[in-house]
């Protein structure tokens, strides 16, 4: 959390100055018990940003959120995060649609992400939640749900 409040400080800060600009966040194969850094961390670390560069900070674009965290920040989002922050989070299920608020030119996307974007391309119901991708386990952020005819007969039945 220092070393990136460190980073921030020394080189991204003085860069901004007082342009607009916005966070795209990848969140592609996060595993909340190996790489993510806790919503605590992302807080902190949101709070050390000095008022005159985070009033600059026009969205928080969240790249392939999973069910597990949309649900989290719909229920916890506005109490662990300022209204100002909360307010400027923007999901977006693919890449491509991330082009349609920013220039492809302007942010570098890693191959793994590309990659799952492909992957998406495949299985459309992945980005629902309803099928889990290659990589996850049962602690991943996609929910995992029986699409078979015979678990969808009793819904067909109430419908």
């Amino acid at each position: 959390e220092q070393s990136v409040k460190k980073y921030l400080e020394e080189r991204i800060f003085p860069e901004l100055g007082s342009k607009l600009f916005c966070v795209v966040y990848f969140h592609t194969d996060v595993r909340r018990s190996e790489n993510f850094p806790g919503v605590s961390t992302i807080r902190s670390i949101y709070e050390s940003i000095p008022a005159a560069i985070r009033d600059n900070l026009e969205a928080v674009y969240f790249v392939h959120p999973g069910l597990r965290s949309r649900l989290f920040l719909a229920a916890f989002g506005r109490f662990l995060f300022s209204s100002g922050l909360y307010g400027k989070v923007r999901y977006v299920s693919r890449v491509e649609y991330l082009w349609e608020r920013l220039s492809k030119g302007e942010v570098e996307v890693p191959e793994f992400v590309r990659e799952h974007d492909e992957e998406l391309e495949d299985r459309p119901l992945m980005d629902y939640g309803l099928e889990r991708d290659r990589h996850c386990s049962s602690l991943c952020d996609a929910a995992a749900m029986d699409i078979s005819a015979r678990s969808m007969y009793p819904l067909r039945r109430t419908a």
